[in-house]
């Protein structure tokens, strides 16, 4: 399993363009999963629905399975927020993992900036960020791809990511 992650601040693109990045990756046959990372409460669980009150009722963990998906909910319930290391042993064995978020972690990252954001990059602040996925070039040598060339962009992703656990 192999992990990189998309880096940049609210509004640069990250989620669109992961959206495009995973049919593409599909297509070359790479089988990719998730993680994001939300800075805010959150709720994925339906009030009414049993799970919903099973969690309500104070469960740790409420899985909920179909013929269609399952899914696994895990309340925190005052205990730290878990570490991207922990969150990905707990993933499926994929070819890719692409994380979106996390930015102030270690892993190898593809900085998502938008000029028009009027933020700073990233780089070089930040030594894992590989590359850039952008409307702009970016400060210094760092290789990149523009925001649209969504296999441009595969492309960096697929060179840049790390084997995992690193």
């Amino acid at each position: 399993m192999r992990v990189i992650g998309l880096a940049g601040w609210s509004g640069a693109g990250k989620t669109t363009l992961l959206a495009r990045l995973i049919p593409t990756l599909n297509a070359r046959g790479i089988a990719v999963s998730t993680v994001k990372h939300a800075h805010h409460a959150f709720d994925i669980d339906t009030p009414g629905k049993d799970s919903h009150t099973h969690r309500q009722a104070g469960a740790r963990q409420v899985m909920v399975a179909s013929s269609q998906r399952w899914a696994l909910m895990s309340e925190l319930r005052g205990a730290p927020e878990p570490a991207l290391s922990e969150l990905l042993a707990r993933l499926d064995p994929v070819d890719l993992v692409i994380v979106e978020g996390f930015k102030r972690d270690a892993h190898p990252k593809v900085e998502v900036h938008r000029a028009a954001n009027n933020k700073p990059w990233l780089h070089p602040d930040d030594p894992a960020i590989r590359a850039a996925a952008t409307d702009t070039p970016p400060p210094g040598a760092l290789p990149f791809a523009a925001l649209g060339e969504v296999e441009a962009i595969a492309d960096l992703i697929l060179a840049h990511a790390a084997p995992w656990p690193s």
